[in-house]
Parts: C-alpha cells; structure tokens; sequence
C-alpha cells in the first residue's frame, strides 16, 4: 500500500514492448535498477507492464540497443493531474469563486425576525439593532454575539422585560417580552386585614372596613387589624377591606466585612487576537505571539461558520486579551464599620417593600478578629404589615 502511494505520488506509466528477445530486454532492464510491475503478456512477442515516470525517460536508451519497440498507453499519478488541474485551471477557478462567494454570503446577515413585541416597540429593537450594526448585508463575524445583542436590547429599551436572541443560518430570532401594563384593580371577595408579623402601630389609613385598632396599639402576628364584617347583629355588611396599617417592626443582620480585600481589575489595556480553528486545530491569523502584559486575563468569542444551513466544523475565534492590575483596599476600623452599616441596610431593604423606611439602628456587638469586622445591628423598620384574609363562611356563622 506504501509502495503504491509513492508511486502514484510520483507518477507512473504503462509501456507497451514488441519484438523479438522480450524477455531479455526485461532482464536488461531489472539489472539497471528500473523497477517494472504488472507485466502481462499479449500474444508471442508483445507485453504490457507499469513502471515508474522517472525510469520511464530512459527505457528508450535501453530500447535502441535490443530488437524492440516501446510506447506508452497511459499515464497515472500526481505529476499528470496537476498538470490536467492546470489545462482545466479556468474551470478550477471558477468553481473555486462560487464556493467561497456562496460561502461568504453563508456567513452574511439576510433576515432579522422579531416576535412577541408591539409594532412600536418592534420599530424601537431595528431601531437599537441598526445603531449596534445588526442590519441585513452585514457579515456575522462584524457584529457583536448573541449574548452581546441581548444584553445591549435589554439595557436600552426599558419597554422590555426579557428578550431572547437566537442565529440560525443567516437569520437573527428574536422573541421578545414586554413589560405588563398596570392590572386593573381587582375585584376583592369579603376580606379581613390581619397583621402579618408582630408590631406598634404608628399609623393607618383605611379604605374600607372597620379599624379594630389604634395608633400606639401592640399586635402580634395574625390579629385583626381592619374587620371586612360590620354593623349591628343580624344586619352585618362585608365588605373586602382595604388599607394600609403601617407598624413599627424589628429586624436583626449580621454582617462579616473584612478590613483588607484584594481586587482585581482591568487598566484599559487590551490586545486582539484572531485565529480559525480547524477540528481541533487553531490556525493563528492575526496577533500571533504572547501578550506583553504580566498580568491578564483572555475573553475568548467563538463563531461557528457556516456553509449554506449547515455548520462547518471551522470556527473563526476572536481573543480579547486585557491587562489586569490587583488593587488592595484597606479600611480603617471606622470606615470598616460604616460600610458594614451599609451593606447591612441593603440587604434589609432588599427584603422589604418600597415604601418601607428604616427608623433608627443600633449596633448590638462589634467584634474586630481576624482581620475582619463582624456587626450584630438591630433596625426599627416603618412599614405596612396589612395582609388580606378572606372571610370564610365559618366566620360569617
């Protein structure tokens, strides 16, 4: 099988022998180091065998000095396909036009679907998309990635809660959610406000219903605060209550802020890369090299390309590589103490309505060990602990 490649990789011949002394033509030719195969016999003084092109320019030398006459019935191997791919070089060239041209327009952005969005909010997203590059005519490698374009869209339009971007073949998808408009008031069933944890009362405001408390009042979690069901024995009114009752509430946080913290973060300095990736194979093109910076960090954008529906297992890769410096923070014990306050107010805000507000806070215990500040803090909170609970037919009774 070896033998066969190289011959074919160097060209072979079939030589056609007539005459007289045949054999001893063959002889002569195999002590002279011409390797010859194949050899077939047609008829008393004619024989047909393969040898290789390079023996074959000085079979002719051999020729002359015996009683035979050669020719050559064909020629195989590398050397004469080459040199038919080059009579035939015009077509080749064409050929090889259409199918980088039909590649390129592969990779080329023909339709833009937008779903689940209002014709003016749909105008808004084109609108966006044009001012990122995403127009049709534009190469899919130009513009940014998938998770780029949803990101960008989000951020920009406030109308939208959740767009999904998705490329398939030569066309960007998008399905898109809007934000929910403000839901008509609801018609409420007969209901009670009860509080939902325990509390003072600083103060009301009610809609509908009969208050059972008053301001100052302590209440516990599950008592009655407005009553959906009024008025004299045997000519009850319910109604669904309505209202706020704001109360004074508690909470406990304990936060854990360390004095010292090391970040990492990036100069501006950036270097790009780009190379085809092969398989398993990446081909440098451009940025070729190690970066120049100590310290960094690779952000790697990874495009599929495509020919026609179908997914090549080529890829062109994108490499930001940026510069990253490590900075170090370091709080005195006050200001470790003030930013732990804060974070602890965050994160009991982020666990409390809106229009709660933080009344006063106190520090229960600071403890500074281990290069860290631990905070045990108490806030007084103002806001509504008013819930609705329907008035069951056991409780009319």
């Amino acid at each position: 099988m070896k033998n066969q490649w190289t011959e074919f990789l160097y060209g072979r011949v079939t030589v056609k022998v007539s005459g007289k002394g045949i054999e001893r033509f063959l002889n002569v030719l195999t002590r002279n180091g011409l390797h010859i195969w194949h050899v077939k016999r047609h008829g008393t003084e004619t024989i047909t065998f393969k040898m290789r092109l390079r023996d074959a320019k000085n079979i002719r030398h051999y020729a002359r000095k015996s009683e035979c006459s050669i020719s050559f019935l064909r020629r195989s191997g590398m050397p004469f396909l080459i040199k038919r791919l080059f009579k035939n070089s015009g077509f080749l060239l064409g050929a090889g036009m259409f199918l980088l041209i039909l590649l390129f327009l592969s990779n080329v952005i023909w339709g833009i679907e937008i779903n689940g969005a209002k014709p003016e909010t749909e105008y808004q997203i084109r609108k966006e998309l044009d001012k990122m590059g995403v127009k049709v005519g534009k190469v899919q490698f130009l513009v940014d990635n998938v998770e780029g374009i949803q990101r960008r869209l989000t951020n920009n339009i406030g109308e939208l809660t959740w767009v999904g971007v998705e490329l398939k073949g030569t066309t960007f998808h998008l399905q898109v959610v809007e934000k929910n408009e403000p839901k008509k008031p609801e018609l409420l069933s007969p209901q009670n406000l009860i509080a939902k944890k325990k509390a003072i009362i600083v103060n009301m405001f009610v809609e509908t219903g009969q208050a059972v408390v008053e301001k100052n009042d302590h209440v516990e979690a599950g008592q009655l605060l407005v009553a959906g069901e009024f008025g004299p024995e045997g000519k009850t009114e319910l109604v669904a209550a309505k209202g706020k009752v704001w109360g004074e509430t508690w909470y406990k946080s304990h936060v854990v802020l360390p004095i010292v913290t090391n970040f990492k973060v990036y100069n501006g300095k950036e270097k790009q890369k780009y190379s085809i990736l092969l398989g398993k194979l990446e081909v440098p093109v451009w940025g070729f090299g190690k970066p120049e910076f100590k310290k960094y960090e690779t952000e790697k954008d990874v495009r599929k390309i495509h020919f026609l529906k179908w997914d090549l297992p080529i890829s062109y890769i994108n490499k930001t590589v940026r510069e990253r410096e490590e900075f170090t923070r370091t709080y005195t014990n006050k200001e470790a103490e003030q930013m732990a306050l804060e974070l602890a107010e965050k994160e009991i805000k982020s666990h409390l309505n809106e229009d709660a507000i933080i009344k006063d806070e106190k520090i229960l215990q600071k403890v500074i060990k281990n290069g860290k500040v631990i905070l045990d803090i108490h806030f007084k909170i103002i806001e509504n602990i008013a819930v609705g609970q329907p008035i069951s037919k056991e409780t009319q009774e």
